[in-house]
């Protein structure tokens, strides 16, 4: 960057356009580095709706847990995560109680809370929907 300042000031040219193209390019890729971690996952909240208190993505996309996970390892294979897709972690987020990160069976870094590997749903389609709650008796929405 100082070669190109140093050649544009040489041609009597000035390098505030040029600056100024860059800050907005790293600002345009900050914001889609943002909405990025938004969508790959940091820490789930705590959302209010109308049967109590539940925990969402940060989105107010319902979390769920499966209860045939022991241990802290998720045993939803891979035709369990189309349906149900694991809450997969930025790797830039850390973990802090009650969160940590374990593996899915996909291979990826996937959010648990308080050991217990965490999911959405897929016919889930807006904020606060709760369609997952009870399904086969396994899958529960995080109170």
């Amino acid at each position: 960057m100082k070669k190109l300042v140093l050649a544009l000031s040489v041609l009597g040219l000035s390098a505030a356009p040029v600056l100024a193209a860059q800050s907005s390019a790293t600002k345009s890729e900050a914001k889609i580095e943002q909405v990025a971690e938004a969508l790959a996952g940091g820490h789930g909240k705590m959302t209010e709706t109308p049967s109590g208190k539940i925990l969402t993505t940060a989105a107010g996309h319902t979390l769920y847990t499966f209860d045939k996970d022991k241990n802290g390892t998720s045993s939803c294979d891979a035709a369990c995560l189309k349906i149900w897709p694991a809450y997969h972690a930025s790797a830039k987020v850390k973990a802090a109680a009650p969160w940590s990160k374990v593996k899915a069976t996909d291979g990826k870094d996937m959010w648990a809370y308080n050991g217990k590997p965490v999911y959405t749903y897929i016919k889930d389609k807006k904020a606060g929907d709760t369609e997952g709650d009870g399904v086969g008796g396994n899958w529960h929405i995080i109170k």
